[in-house]
């Protein structure tokens, strides 16, 4: 495969992901994870690291978009900082942990396990399920606890961890606004976190590819960073006049179909 060949379907990914993330509000890492495993498998790149490296660089990813979406809903007020900073502990050593579980798991496990999460978030969307709202704020603790949980799985699959934090927070008894706003924030630890573990878990790890610093792959991560984040505003465009139903069950079955491939 050519230079200009990687270097475009980079971008053609990195403006996918950005799309979808804007028209369903999901983090783009259910896209990117599975597209940049079948990029590397074109490219030759040992199965080995393959996953570990897709996982890598997603999170990388998350740290700049997630960042631009964290602003904008910082700027609106619908952050709850003091449920974030709750959470921020857990979130870090979550993260950290999320990642050395997925440095001890063969490439092929952790693609099983990828498979089975993206069943399970196909199934939710398929379902139409939304977050159950709650009113008793849990203590302190409880907090801490629930953020090393979504700190940890969402490391584990590369993803920012709205698909966690926003119904526990709604259980929590944050409005639906502020449950988004204060999930976007919580976002960015993890990526920090996770891409700067998953940079020493994979250091000189035997079969990296050319460009990889550990297991983020930096020419993906810049293709992707460079048409994600204008591609999401065209997804929030297209949120606004486009069925939600019909656009929600295509989505749900690309993911059953995808997952079920990790799976086989």
């Amino acid at each position: 495969m050519s230079i200009l060949a990687l270097w475009l379907g980079y971008l053609a990914l990195g403006g996918i992901a950005g799309t979808l993330a804007g028209l369903f509000g999901i983090g783009g890492g259910l896209v990117i994870v599975p597209a940049l495993v079948f990029a590397f498998d074109l490219q030759g790149v040992a199965p080995e690291v393959s996953m570990h490296l897709a996982v890598g660089t997603s999170l990388a990813t998350i740290v700049v978009t997630g960042a631009s979406s964290a602003w904008g809903h910082y700027r609106r007020g619908s952050v709850h900082w003091a449920w974030f900073l709750a959470l921020l502990p857990g979130l870090m050593l979550g993260a950290i942990a999320g990642v050395f579980v997925a440095g001890n798991l063969s490439g092929g496990l952790l693609g099983m396990l990828f498979g089975i999460f993206m069943l399970l978030v196909a199934a939710r969307m398929l379902l139409g399920l939304r977050p159950r709202p709650g009113s008793l704020a849990p203590g302190r603790g409880a907090m801490m606890l629930a953020g090393g949980v979504i700190g940890a799985v969402s490391a584990l699959f590369g993803i920012g961890g709205g698909t966690l934090s926003v119904p526990w927070l709604s259980r929590s008894g944050a409005t639906m606004t502020q449950a988004v706003g204060t999930s976007s924030v919580c976002g960015l630890p993890i990526a920090l976190f996770g891409t700067a573990t998953f940079i020493v878990v994979g250091w000189q790890a035997p079969g990296l590819p050319p460009g990889a610093l550990g297991y983020v792959m930096w020419p993906a991560f810049l293709g992707i960073v460079l048409a994600s984040v204008p591609c999401a505003r065209l997804g929030v465009w297209l949120a606004h006049r486009l069925p939600a139903r019909l656009l929600r069950l295509a989505f749900a079955a690309l993911l059953a179909a995808v997952g079920l491939k990790f799976l086989i």
